[in-house]
This record gives C-alpha cells, structure tokens and sequence, in this order.
C-alpha cells in the first residue's frame, strides 16, 4: 500500500507555520478593514446632530444624483463597449487591427483630467463654440444655445468616454472566446447576421457586460476631481465637502455610509455576475479555431471604422490634444519647480506603495498556495476589498483612527519624556501611503494570483523532495518564474498611485504636494494651462504600459 504523498509533512514547527501565515494573513486583513470597521463606529458613535441637516439638505439631492450618473455612465458604457466589441471582433473594416488595441487608449486619462479637457474644448472660447461663432456668424453666447459641459449629463459623457475600455475589453474577450462558435451554429440554422447578433450574442455576452459596467460603475463612485470640476454633487463629493468644508467627520461618515452601501450592492451584482460567467462558459478550447471575418464593403465599412474612431478621438484624443497644446506653449517659460517637486514627490510616493503593496500582494498569495484553506481564502480576499471601496471613504476610515494614535503617542512622549512627537504618521506620507496599499491591493494580488495559479504544484513538490523548505522553494523556483507578474503588477500600482485623486486630496499632509493634487490646485482656480504639462506627463507615463497590456490581452484571445 502506497502512502500519500505530502510534500510539506505536518510537525509541530509546520503546525507553527501555518499559524503564522494565518496570523499574518489576518494582521494584513485587519490593515485592509480598519478603514471600514473605523468609518462604521465613527458614524454609529456620533450623537447624530447633523443627521436631520443631512437628510433635508444634502442626501436627497445628492443620492439622485449620484443614482442618474451611475444608471447613464453604465447604459452609455454599455453601447459603446459592446458595438465597438462586436465590431472588431466578427468584421473585417479598414484599420480594424489598429482598433483592437487602441480603443483601450481612454483608460490612460484619469478622469479629472478628461473633465479638464472637455471644458477647454466645449468652452465658449473652445474650439468648437468659435468655429459655430465664425460659420453662423454669432458674437455672443446669447444668440445661441449650447450644451453645457459643466453638468450631470456633461459629467456622464465625459466619464463614458473615458471608462468604456472597461465593458471593451471583457465583452471582447467573451465574443472570442464563445460568440465565434455562436456565430458558426447561428448561420447553419439559417440566421441574418442581425438577428444573430439580437438573439445570440447579446444574451451571451450579458454576463461579461453586467461585469463590465459595474466596473465602470465602482470607478464613477469613487471620482471626486470631475465632479467637483464639472459642478456635480454626488455622493462622494458630499463626503469631502462635509469633512473638509464643514469640518463635520461624524456626518461625513454617515453619508460614507451610504455610499458604502451603494457599493457593497454593485459587488453583490458583480459577485452574480461573475457566477453567470462561471454557466455561461462554452467550449472555451475552440476560440482558438479559424473564424472568417465577416467582409463588409462601401459605406458600411467606412461607417465601422468611424464608429471605432470616434470613442478614440473624444476619449483620449480631445484631452490629450487640447491640453498638449497648452503643455508645448506652457514650457516655452520653462518648467516650474513646483512641478518639478511634486513629481519626484509623487513618483517617492507611488515607489514606495508599488514597493509594499507588491510584497504582500506576494504573501497573500503564497500563502494561499501552501494552505489553501477556506479562511486563507477568506483574508485574501478581504485584503483585496479596497479596490472597490471609493477612495474618499478609505481616507476618511484611515483619518481618524491615526490620528488618534498620533495624538494618543505625542501625550504620552510629552508625559514620559518631556518632548513632542507631533503628528508622526498623519503629518508624513506614510498615511498616504497606507491608503494607496489598501486601495490597489487588489490589483497586485490579482495579478501576481493569475499567474502563480499556472505555476504547477509538481515544482513544489520537487523541491520538497530535495529538502528545499517553502522560503528556499520560493526564492529558487516560483519568484523567478513570478517575476514578469510581479513587475506588472508593481507598474500597475506605480501608474494608478500616481493617478490616485480622492484619497490623496483628503489625506495629504501640510507640505507634500503630489502631481495629481498640483493639477488640481491650478485646475480649481482656473489655471488649466500651467496644470497642463503635469496633466500630459500623467497621461503618458500611463500610455506606454496600457498599450503593452492591450496588445497582451488582444494576442492571448486572438
């Protein structure tokens, strides 16, 4: 009778081991929920004095407004990811390939950004209300109506146009995978390519496109830079405004409460969603086979590329167009120190986060490979929930709490040893730094769990046969062979933590000025020309890595 064969045999000092692992896992965890757990008592242990101004002033409006963004960037994402999905996917139109990937280009253009360019470019003195003044004849803005940008359904475009790659990409991948092999049984029974198209491959790709907007929908939440430019008050907005204006944590983490719920709903979607996704999979080996492009000829096929086109154009091309041409006419006075600290700050900053977030994205997941466990399964993915909690929310949940301790260690240093320790963690960029970990946990964890899950466990198994513990086997066998994900992933951190608005504008500290918040500091008071050169230096460290990461996707499902 032949044993079974365990590689890492259970003793007493293993038995220690996974203690520790579940222990750090938990410790790890704990980092990641405190915002939460302290936004929740913070808002139940007030005495509620502002609820009643709250709820009549604020939460009404507010709320609808934040429901009607949400509801139009979800339907207009919806068309534009799908259409240009499905065309790229099933015909063969002028420029297709060149599509493919670039439609992905509105994702390197944070948002605040896109709101800036917008206004510029659909401004009274923006190119567009000119060439309409010089044709009709116009000269004043009275003569004629025109839409506002500056306004929720300004701010449902612009966020459209920005994060439609989001539903792109997945209902994309989904069409590959499964709408080939739809498509093939859809014309043996005799179908039109429209019908096949209303009948079949919508209802296929429904969970891909449920997923996708929610996506869109978690990253609408949470901006805060748009909104306050564009002059909507959503609910994150409020949130701000009544801390920092006001002044009022408590009712700041009520209505943060709110908004947590509001998200917590959209992850319970995105759960089902995802679940549907696991049913609705369908001879996945095939997409690999030969599909025909369906050939399209005359107008039809100018018509395809145009409709591919313009998502591109308005997305990234107006932004990037109109606030280029400031930043090549800004440097001409030369570069501004400010901008000059505030990018090595930032780029300190999203080193360091980048840097940390990345080693326990590695343990989390690690630690999940040796002890595959329900409950290490459990921290994991509580350590990864911060990704989809709005950033202004982490801020106000990671505030208080260390500001406590800050003041709770400055009494006792001054008791015991006569001296002050002031604001040691609040007052420095640790408190920024520890937001940016538990926002973009999740994208590290994912990335770096994708690809050791395709590592075999023979390796381990192999290794334990020549005496090699888990840290020998780790560092000779699967970090080399991580490496490539874990250089990903770190860039992915690096490039979202220079972008990150929300959080940083609530928790940066007197004297550390990041890129994002020098754009905004000039865009709030009107001064988009100098925030332009910061703006585009942003746009095109996100630009390189975005268009590998597309042309990655595209080559794995093709």
């Amino acid at each position: 009778m032949v044993a079974n064969f365990n590689p890492f045999p259970l003793s007493r000092s293993t038995f220690m081991q996974f203690d520790k692992y579940i222990i750090l896992a938990f410790l790890l965890a704990l980092l990641v929920a405190l915002p939460i757990i302290s936004l929740i008592f913070m808002a139940l242990a007030s005495d509620f004095t502002s609820l009643k101004h709250i709820v009549t002033s604020i939460l009404p409006r507010a709320s609808l407004t934040t429901i009607i963004l949400l509801f139009g960037v979800g339907i207009l994402t919806a068309l534009i990811g799908s259409i240009t999905a499905w065309l790229v996917s099933f015909f063969a139109f002028p420029m297709r390939k060149f599509f493919s990937w670039a439609l992905i280009l509105p994702l390197a253009v944070p948002t605040y950004i896109s709101a800036y360019g917008f206004v510029e470019f659909f401004s009274f003195t923006g190119p567009v209300q000119t060439l309409i003044r010089n044709i009709f004849g116009f000269s004043s803005p009275r003569e004629y109506w025109f839409f506002e940008i500056r306004s929720l359904g300004g701010a449902i475009i612009v966020l459209s146009l920005v994060l439609y790659p989001y539903v792109y990409l997945l209902v994309r991948a989904l069409f590959i995978i499964q709408g080939r092999v739809a498509i093939e049984a859809g014309e043996v029974l005799g179908a039109a390519k429209e019908k096949i198209f209303i009948k079949i491959l919508i209802p296929l790709a429904r969970p891909a496109l449920a997923l996708g907007v929610i996506l869109v929908m978690m990253e609408a939440i949470n901006d805060i830079g748009a909104m306050e430019y564009l002059g909507v008050k959503t609910l994150t907005l409020s949130i701000f405004s009544v801390w920092i204006n006001q002044g009022d944590f408590a009712g700041a983490a009520q209505i943060a409460l709110i908004l947590l719920f509001i998200v917590l709903l959209l992850i319970l979607v995105e759960q089902f969603a995802r679940r549907r996704q696991k049913f609705s999979e369908v001879g996945k080996s095939t997409y690999h086979a030969q599909f025909n492009l369906y050939k399209i000829s005359g107008i039809k096929k100018w018509l395809a590329s145009l409709i591919c086109l313009l998502p591109i154009l308005s997305g990234f091309g107006i932004p990037f167009i109109i606030l280029g041409n400031y930043a090549l006419k800004s440097l001409r006075n030369g570069i501004d120190i400010r901008l000059f600290n505030a990018t090595l700050t930032s780029v300190s900053l999203a080193l360091m986060a980048a840097i940390l977030t990345v080693i326990f994205a590695i343990f989390l997941t690690y630690a999940v490979r040796i002890k595959p466990t329900k409950i290490m399964k459990f921290l994991a993915r509580l350590a990864s929930i911060g990704y989809a909690i709005p950033g202004t929310i982490i801020a106000l949940g990671i505030f208080i709490p260390l500001a406590n301790f800050d003041n709770f260690l400055d009494f006792y240093m001054r008791n015991w040893f006569g001296i002050s320790s002031g604001l040691l963690i609040t007052g420095s960029g640790l408190t920024l730094i520890y937001a940016y970990i538990v926002r973009f946990m999740a994208i590290a964890e994912g990335t770096i769990s994708s690809s050791l899950q395709k590592i075999s466990y023979n390796l381990d198994e192999a290794a334990s046969l020549y005496g090699r513990g888990r840290f020998a086997t780790f560092r000779e066998i699967i970090f080399p062979l991580l490496r490539p994900a874990i250089a990903s992933a770190a860039l992915l951190v690096f490039i979202d933590t220079l972008k990150e608005l929300s959080a940083t504008i609530m928790l940066r500290p007197f004297g550390i000025e990041t890129l994002s918040i020098y754009i905004h500091d000039l865009a709030s008071r009107g001064r988009i020309e100098q925030a332009s050169t910061a703006s585009i230096l942003i746009i095109l460290v996100g630009i390189v890595p975005l268009i590998f990461l597309s042309r990655t996707i595209i080559k794995k499902v093709e």
